[in-house]
């Protein structure tokens, strides 16, 4: 049984290789009272970012917009290789008690998965934390420090990092998101 157990987790480790997988159940951050997502809405630029798989191009950005049935339209673009991709999902707000929780899915066939804003001031900044929980035993990070603009002071994403540091999301592995040459036609 053990050995199952461990030849599971290094399969499934070996899935998250671009990911920050971590020992023990996902943290619980706070995330931003008061949180009003009509103001959230609009395009968010990815200043710095946990590695992630799905991720490979430069010039990452997302545009949130309300639907007429309340769910929130996200489209998610980068360029790689020189090609502009896009993607897009659905978000929803899975606690209505706590709006800052969303739940985004690409996919019909997939869940939703976590989005929580720790932070945002609407205009400047956003702090985004996902986690993914594997049977308790580890779970895997994805975090965003978002800018309404290609870039960010240095004073505002180290405040963004000891936000995340502060609710126990190692953001040691951070790195920053390619953003430069990103308006000129492809």
């Amino acid at each position: 049984m053990k050995l199952s157990v461990a030849l599971a987790l290094a399969c499934i480790l070996s899935l998250t290789t671009a990911q920050v997988p971590h020992w023990g159940p996902c943290p619980e951050p706070a995330v931003q009272p008061g949180f009003n997502l009509r103001q959230f809405m609009g395009r968010w630029f990815e200043i710095e970012k946990l590695p992630a798989q799905f991720e490979k191009g430069r010039c990452i950005e997302t545009n949130f917009s309300m639907r007429t049935d309340n769910s929130i339209r996200v489209v998610s673009s980068e360029i790689l290789k020189g090609e502009l991709r896009k993607i897009e999902g659905t978000g929803v707000i899975e606690d209505m008690k706590n709006p800052a929780k969303l739940g985004i899915s690409y996919s019909y066939v997939l869940p939703f998965s976590p989005y929580w804003i720790l932070s945002t001031d609407y205009v400047n900044v956003a702090l985004v934390y996902s986690c993914t929980d594997i049977l308790r035993l580890f779970h895997v990070d994805f975090a965003w420090i978002l800018g309404r603009t290609r870039t960010l002071p240095e004073a505002t994403l180290q405040k963004a990092r000891d936000t995340f540091s502060n609710n126990n999301i190692d953001v040691t592995r951070m790195i920053t998101s390619k953003q430069q040459g990103c308006d000129k036609t492809l």
